[in-house]
């Protein structure tokens, strides 16, 4: 294969796989307090949305990053309040939330155009490739790796860092005891309600980020249904990663792999429908998803919180 060819796709592999990456960190940060958040595939649409329309209206691509987070944050911070302080069905709450998020984006998208005019078709300010000096000149992986935009390598900080908090530090400690044992966390001064608001909103800031990737960098610009079912790969790679941030990565870059080659297999004129193509990253994934699960089944254990999608009421501990 040529050469230039396999740098192209391992390129398009990363940008494809970073709003993935974002979003399935926030997802884990959520999942490892005991709280499951369905509501993925709505908070990145919202945060698509209204970091485009921000960034289009201020001119600034950092106003868009921030009002994505905030927006994201938002969201997660209702899920939170239902699921937490009102204990209801973390599931239900999840889906309304993509429900909700979903047709208020479409919303607000035929209306945050100039002059209260729809989005779709505007072009505004967009992260272009930033090359490293010196990595960038590293042959092959550098051309790939560090010819990127502003977001993909804050994706590469952020992995890492994950890991580090969630492993490395007291609060990584406290919130991994949360989700496994609520009442012996409490018991031991750890405080349960807020430990789960917390990485609840910050999971809804990295997944609303997740969502500025898509319309800022990776596909600039608005279109109805931007994020593609992304959410919802997001939740089956935090499984396929089995809730650690180092996995995931690996994940992330299996879904933009298979979305590379079906992009250049139907740029390059292949007579196979254009829908069967468009339909392989998510049918690789729910093989991949299904394989593991198998796998993990012999080891009774996929790594998931004990306490995952329990709520917690101080009273009953014990």
């Amino acid at each position: 294969m040529d050469l230039a060819l396999l740098i192209s796709i391992l390129t398009v592999t990363i940008q494809a796989g970073t709003s993935l990456v974002f979003a399935t960190v926030g997802e884990i940060l959520t999942e490892r307090s005991g709280i499951l958040n369905l509501g993925l595939e709505g908070i990145m649409i919202m945060g698509a949305v209204s970091g485009f329309a921000a960034a289009y209206h201020s001119g600034s691509l950092l106003v868009g990053v921030l009002v994505a987070m905030l927006v994201g944050a938002l969201l997660a911070s209702i899920h939170a309040f239902l699921t937490v302080s009102l204990r209801t069905d973390q599931v239900v709450t999840g889906l309304a939330l993509t429900l909700f998020g979903g047709g208020l984006a479409s919303f607000l998208g035929q209306r945050l155009g100039p002059g209260g005019r729809p989005l779709v078709g505007e072009v505004g300010p967009k992260f272009l490739k930033t090359p490293l000096p010196a990595l960038s000149d590293i042959p092959f992986l550098g051309q790939a790796l560090f010819k990127q935009d502003a977001l993909v390598y804050v994706m590469y900080l952020l992995i890492p860092l994950a890991a580090y908090y969630i492993y490395k530090t007291r609060p990584g400690l406290h919130l991994r005891a949360v989700g496994e044992n609520p009442a012996a966390a409490d018991a031991m001064g750890v405080n349960v309600t807020r430990t789960r608001y917390v990485h609840t909103i910050v999971g809804g800031m990295l997944i609303g980020l997740g969502g500025a990737h898509l319309s800022l960098a990776y596909t600039p610009g608005w279109t109805e249904n931007l994020t593609g079912g992304r959410g919802w790969i997001a939740i089956a790679l935090v499984i396929f990663a089995t809730w650690d941030p180092l996995r995931a990565v690996f994940g992330a870059v299996l879904f933009g792999g298979v979305n590379a080659v079906q992009f250049r297999l139907q740029a390059a004129g292949t007579t196979v429908p254009a829908a069967f193509l468009g339909m392989m990253p998510y049918l690789f994934t729910i093989i991949v998803l299904v394989v593991i699960t198998w796998w993990e089944a012999f080891r009774k254990r996929v790594g998931a919180p004990a306490a995952l999608g329990l709520p917690y009421v101080r009273e009953e501990r014990g």
